[in-house]
């Protein structure tokens, strides 16, 4: 089948939704926005702690949030990105907060603000303890209610078409690669259809699930980045994957394991070893409230020292009541598996949980390759540089979504449709009957992934890690040849494409800097004024 679309939305998070309804109110075209499950499954909506904003003007400004994201990013962060999100964040909010999105206020109708680490004030926007979920279900309630976007639940992209299937050659060197669209699998039919478009935005989200534990879905796989890098589009920072310093810890749930948010050490909990004694004195002079990549090598390297599993957050000092009340999903989740947080330890460790690189992009959401897009996780904007400062990623996506939405809807009738691009062949394929290879691929990915390109590196790993993918990636190409398209398949692709991104970047940066920690290169000393 070939369908057309004016806007075709790759994802379904915080970064397609915003677009989707910007876009709609334009009346410029058809808007179809695809969902590889149910629109409720998207990385946004397993976001606990919030969206910083500059909001209370008597003691925070723009000039703190963005020294804040400089200094959290290690000064590797686009400046002028910086300064487009801080600067147009408070516009973004008030947006959301019209589509329907509740956030916690005080008895003074003034937001309840948050401080989490890394933070000089008080300015993260929250509702509980789920603010994801807030955000996506006052952003599929509007899309639903928004006759002019079509949503697609459980298609998969498997690649974007350029003029590389008019049988063109397209080379990283080509100086204008062209998007026409996507070949797309249909869920009923196990076909792949194509699905022809004037502008194409990539909005896919994160690459948390090659690892072996993660707070991302299983289904963060990395499909944007690796679809984008195999069309030959410019990718960027892959190096820097952070690590979420406190996910639950219990044993059985690693895809996503449960997330402790910043915010419960943001409201004065503290880091301890299961003894009670603390340890974050030893390494941030901020203790439980440094940047992330401080506290997760932190805890990294006290798990290693004592031979531990896990380490604790106390919060059993905080009023009991008042912890239930901040925190209310979190005591729940907790409660179910037998332990009382105001009266007893919660025992954390680190997890894989944000990539701060991805698709390369400029201040518009536009990617190497003409009429294509990107937003939201699976970009690289340049906000984050070496280490994203908590809670600016959902107000990336959502600024980022009104930049791209207002470029492309200047652009797209300069656009036509490329009615030449051939429909999918998978002429002399069959149906593939080794689910166990896929399923033990998958497996090693991870395995590979968490021992050997995880918070601590070294050289001798991450070579381990390159020839390992190297074998997958042949192995899993031959595969592919062979059989028809299906979800697994090509979810395993895009894994072993993420992996070898992110590896390849750790090992053509020769420092530590960031996230990125390897044992083998000094930390970088970097000069502020640079």
């Amino acid at each position: 089948m070939i369908y057309k679309y004016d806007f075709l939305i790759i994802g379904a998070g915080v970064a397609g939704m915003s677009y989707a309804l910007k876009v709609a109110r334009a009346k410029k075209g058809k808007i179809c926005m695809i969902c590889k499950t149910s629109l409720d499954e998207a990385n946004t909506s397993f976001a606990q702690g919030g969206v910083a904003s500059v909001t209370n003007l008597k003691v925070d400004n723009f000039e703190k949030h963005i020294e804040d994201t400089m200094i959290a990013g290690d000064y590797i962060s686009d400046r002028e990105a910086v300064e487009q999100v801080v600067k147009n964040a408070p516009s973004q909010i008030e947006e959301l907060v019209k589509w329907g999105v509740n956030f916690d206020r005080n008895e003074k109708g003034e937001f309840d603000l948050h401080r989490e680490g890394g933070h000089s004030e008080f300015r993260i926007l929250h509702h509980a303890d789920d603010t994801g979920a807030e955000i996506q279900r006052g952003l599929m309630a509007a899309v639903r209610a928004c006759p002019d976007i079509e949503v697609k639940e459980n298609h998969f992209a498997v690649e974007v078409i350029t003029q590389h299937h008019l049988g063109a050659r397209v080379t990283r060197r080509t100086p204008y690669i062209n998007c026409y669209g996507a070949y797309v699998l249909n869920p009923d039919t196990q076909k792949v259809d194509t699905y022809l478009s004037k502008i194409t935005v990539m909005c896919t989200g994160g690459v948390g699930a090659v690892y072996q534990t993660t707070s991302n879905p299983i289904i963060a796989t990395g499909d944007g980045i690796a679809m984008v890098y195999r069309a030959k589009g410019t990718v960027a920072d892959m190096e820097f994957v952070q690590f979420h310093p406190t996910v639950l810890h219990h044993p059985g749930e690693t895809h996503p394991a449960y997330l402790i948010t910043e915010a419960m050490r943001g409201y004065g909990g503290i880091l301890k070893l299961p003894n009670g004694e603390t340890f974050m004195e030893k390494y941030d002079a901020r203790l439980s409230l440094a940047p992330r990549d401080i506290v997760a090598r932190a805890i990294d390297k006290e798990m290693k020292i004592h031979g531990l599993d896990h380490v604790c957050l106390d919060v059993t000092h905080k009023p009991a009541e008042e912890t239930r009340h901040h925190f209310p999903n979190i005591y729940q989740k907790c409660l179910d598996i037998g332990i009382d947080i105001t009266k007893e330890y919660i025992p954390v460790r680190p997890a894989a949980h944000y990539m701060c690189g991805g698709i390369k992009v400029d201040l518009n959401g536009c990617s190497s390759i003409d009429r294509l897009y990107a937003l939201g996780e699976c970009s690289c904007t340049g906000l984050h540089g070496g280490n994203r400062l908590a809670s600016n990623s959902l107000i990336e996506a959502v600024v980022y979504a009104d930049a791209a939405a207002k470029h492309s809807i200047e652009h797209v009738e300069l656009y036509d449709f490329n009615d030449k691009v051939p429909e999918w062949n998978d002429e002399g394929t069959m149906t593939n009957e080794e689910k166990v290879l896929i399923t033990q691929s998958v497996k090693e990915v991870g395995a590979i992934m968490s021992n050997y390109v995880g918070i601590v590196r070294s050289d001798l790993r991450l070579k381990r890690a390159w020839d390992r993918l190297d074998m997958l990636y042949e192995e899993t190409e031959n595969l592919f040849k062979r059989v028809k398209a299906s979800r697994d398949i090509c979810e395993l692709r895009n894994m072993i494409n993420t992996a070898y991104l992110i590896t390849r970047w750790a090992i053509e940066r020769k420092e530590c800097r960031g996230l990125h920690y390897t044992i083998d290169y000094p930390v970088h000393a970097y000069d502020k004024k640079d």
